[in-house]
């Protein structure tokens, strides 16, 4: 068994975010709800086509890629390190999120924040330690995929390229679309989150997923709100 452990950011499972996210792509990972019928227009096949990673991967934002644990550490091991990690920052305003394009995947975004930035190179630096250094065939597969000369060298360093001054905070809700398809899937995005998108958010947890082998679906399986009082 190849398992991974990825800290991410998800709402509240309670809120409408969340909600519409997971109906959205056809997956709640927190219940392991599925969802059917069309959304926005867009009938479910079409829709479960353009959103097969970010299905499997579930609604997120990326804070620190999957990875698996280094020898001799478990899964309660990180649970402590996250436990002992929130208590020491407080929750992040990311203010509204818009939907954008990045590089022909429909995203929500925040606008920049020096402090999430700063927050999420704290989050990389200090979980680095439990990481599981890369193996020959995931270096080679992530450093073909047209990466700079610093985000090979940051790839080599912390498992993943697109960290510290490389990082953008964003929610995939889908996979990479043609010009077609992007033109439908935005507008119907528009209309199905427009309820959620004049609405500030709050990062105010980390979230533990879990893909048990890999290629299977990615779990939420904890989350650790920030901050003292929480």
């Amino acid at each position: 068994m190849t398992e991974r452990f990825a800290i991410y950011f998800a709402p509240a499972a309670t809120g409408t975010l969340w909600e519409r996210a997971c109906t959205w792509l056809g997956r709640d990972p927190a219940s392991g709800d599925l969802f059917d019928g069309p959304v926005a227009g867009i009938d479910r096949p079409r829709l479960l086509n353009l959103t097969q990673s970010a299905n499997r991967y579930g609604f997120h934002a990326t804070i620190k890629a999957p990875m698996a644990l280094v020898e001799d550490t478990s899964e309660a091991d990180l649970r402590t390190a996250l436990a002992d990690f929130v208590v020491q920052h407080e929750p992040v305003n990311l203010g509204p999120l818009k939907l954008a394009s990045l590089q022909g995947f429909l995203a929500l975004v925040p606008e920049a924040n020096e402090a999430l930035q700063d927050f999420a190179a704290h989050v990389v630096e200090s979980f680095d330690p439990l990481r599981a250094p890369m193996t020959v065939k995931d270096r080679a597969a992530r450093a073909s995929k047209g990466l700079t000369e610093r985000q090979i060298e940051l790839l080599d360093a912390y498992g993943y390229p697109y960290v510290f001054e490389e990082f953008q905070f964003h929610m995939t809700l889908s996979d990479r679309l043609t010009e077609e398809d992007a033109h439908d899937i935005a507008r119907a995005a528009t209309t199905w989150f427009a309820p959620v998108l004049d609405e500030p958010v709050i990062l105010d947890r980390l979230s533990l997923f879990h893909e048990a082998d890999a290629g299977k679906p990615f779990r939420r399986i904890a989350d650790f709100k920030l901050g003292a009082s929480a």
